[in-house]
């Protein structure tokens, strides 16, 4: 199944969770992640499947001034 992570496509199983997508990049914590432009609080991450072509974004916090 093709999704876009950060804008890169990327093929995962079908079925696949948003923790298994996150899994497959090692994103490492802190991050905030939207699928489709929509928050995806980090209590449903291993439950979310995802669809044939999600745009997922992780986000990274920044600090600085």
């Amino acid at each position: 199944m093709r999704v876009i992570i950060n804008q890169v496509v990327h093929e995962i199983p079908i079925s696949s969770k948003l923790a298994d997508a996150l899994a497959a990049i090692d994103a490492k914590p802190p991050y905030a992640v939207a699928i489709n432009l929509q928050f995806i609080p980090k209590a449903q991450y291993a439950a979310r499947e995802l669809q044939e072509n999600d745009q997922i974004e992780v986000i990274a916090p920044v600090t600085g001034g």
